[in-house]
C-alpha cells in the first residue's frame, strides 16, 4: 500500500473553494505545491495521495504525480487537479505535511459522494462522525 501525505487547506473553507483551487492552478501550470524539504519517505509515496484536511477533517485527495524541483531551492509536490471525495474522518490540524500510512487512509465516497461537495465541510464532519456518510 502506498504512502499518503495529510496537509491542511489553508484559505478554503469549504470543498468548493478547494476544487476551484486546484482547477485554477492547473489551468497554468501543473498543479504543485511547495515545501521547504523532500519527504524522506518519498519513494514509498509513489501512487500515493495528498489528503485535504478542511475545518479539522480529512475530506478529500488529490493524487500525487511526483516531486520537483522549484524556485528557492524549494520542492514542489506535483498534483493531479482533481479532488476524490473521501469518507470524511477526524483530523486534527498541523503545520506542513503529515505522513498517513495506506491502511490508515479513509475510504473513496465514489458515486456515493456526488451530493458531498455542495454541503458546508462542518455538516458533513457531523454526518460523518454519526456514520451517515
Amino acid at each position: 500500500m502506498p504512502l499518503h501525505l495529510t496537509k491542511v487547506a489553508y484559505g478554503c473553507d469549504s470543498i468548493e473553494y478547494l476544487e476551484e483551487r486546484l482547477a485554477l492552478k492547473a489551468a497554468h501550470q501543473p498543479a504543485f505545491l511547495t515545501t521547504r524539504y523532500l519527504p524522506k519517505r518519498h519513494a514509498e509515496i509513489a501512487g500515493g495521495s495528498l489528503f485535504w484536511i478542511i475545518k479539522h477533517q480529512l475530506i478529500g485527495r488529490s493524487p500525487i504525480l511526483g516531486f520537483g524541483e522549484a524556485e528557492g531551492g524549494r520542492v514542489a509536490i506535483y498534483l493531479e487537479p482533481r479532488l476524490v471525495l473521501v469518507q470524511a474522518r477526524p483530523k486534527r490540524a498541523h503545520q506542513g505535511w503529515r505522513y498517513l500510512e495506506g491502511a490508515d487512509a479513509p475510504i473513496d465516497l465514489g458515486e456515493a459522494g456526488a451530493g458531498v461537495a455542495e454541503m458546508p465541510a462542518g455538516l458533513v464532519g457531523e454526518l460523518a462522525a454519526m456514520g451517515l456518510i
